[in-house]
């Protein structure tokens, strides 16, 4: 894949780095090396954006679904060790995708914009 919507060679890993005007959005899955990735974008509404906007979108239903399902193994007396431990790793993964949703999304407020 090229490390921009307009074309170009790369990697997504290197985009941030290279970016000349501060347009690089942190993508919402990681490098085979877990390094983050990043899009640099002129526009936010090429290819790429749209399926990091689907993945984000998928990604927080997943998060949703698990705290629903955690909820019921948590409050379930019958739930075994290895259950708990298995909803605790996947409960772990969703926090970790919306931290960075989170943080993709923040990084591309406006300057200046406080939300509380």
């Amino acid at each position: 894949m090229a490390n921009t919507e307009r074309g170009g060679g790369g990697n997504f890993g290197d985009a941030k780095q290279s970016d000349p005007v501060g347009h690089a959005r942190l993508l919402p899955w990681t490098r085979d090396d877990g390094r983050p990735c990043y899009l640099m974008s002129a526009s936010g509404d090429g290819y790429v954006s749209r399926l990091a906007d689907r993945m984000e979108s998928v990604q927080l239903d997943t998060g949703a679904e698990v705290l629903r399902c955690a909820g019921s193994l948590i409050t379930d007396q019958r739930t075994t060790s290895r259950q708990l431990r298995f909803v605790a790793t996947r409960l772990s993964e969703c926090l970790t995708d919306v931290l960075r949703i989170a943080e993709s999304r923040g990084a591309r407020l406006p300057q200046g914009t406080v939300e509380r």
